[in-house]
């Protein structure tokens, strides 16, 4: 029982290490020192949305171990392999559930209007609020990353 709980505890550590990147205010490693372009413009429209969560595998992966061990403790022989296997592959689709359910978080997709009259869909967390009417850079870097700052 305490190594089903020992599983446990790594499933939701490997979870939080999934979160999304999807904020304004977080670079990954690979965008510091790097060139971006910044254009001004004015906000036109802010509607909340939600971004999926990861499907990394890791979830799946944790679940499926956790599972066949929950399984494997039950009966005994060819009831066992049974329950093993069951229990391998519940736990496989309960923990992929588990992970995208974990790491799905509430973003905003801002609708800008660029100072050249260009208009973009912008989707990323709402950690940061924005108003219709306000005035917002907007930081366009390589790979097509691109947020909204204040």
């Amino acid at each position: 029982m305490k190594w089903l709980q020992f599983t446990g505890i790594v499933l939701l550590a490997m979870l939080a290490g999934c979160a999304s990147k999807t904020s304004s205010q977080v670079y990954s490693r690979d965008q510091a020192q790097q060139q971006m372009s910044v254009y001004y413009g004015t906000v036109l429209t802010v509607s909340p949305v939600k971004i999926e969560g990861t499907k990394s595998g890791a979830g799946a992966v944790a679940g499926g171990v956790m599972g066949g061990i929950a399984g494997h403790s039950v009966g005994g022989g060819h009831g066992q392999a049974l329950a093993t296997a069951a229990g391998a592959v519940g736990g496989a689709l309960l923990g992929a559930a588990t992970e995208q359910g974990v790491t799905r978080t509430d973003g905003l997709e801002i609708t800008v209007e660029l100072d050249n009259g260009e208009l973009l869909a912008i989707v990323q967390a709402d950690d940061v609020m924005f108003n219709v009417g306000d005035r917002v850079r907007i930081v366009r870097g390589a790979g097509g990353m691109i947020r909204v700052r204040q």
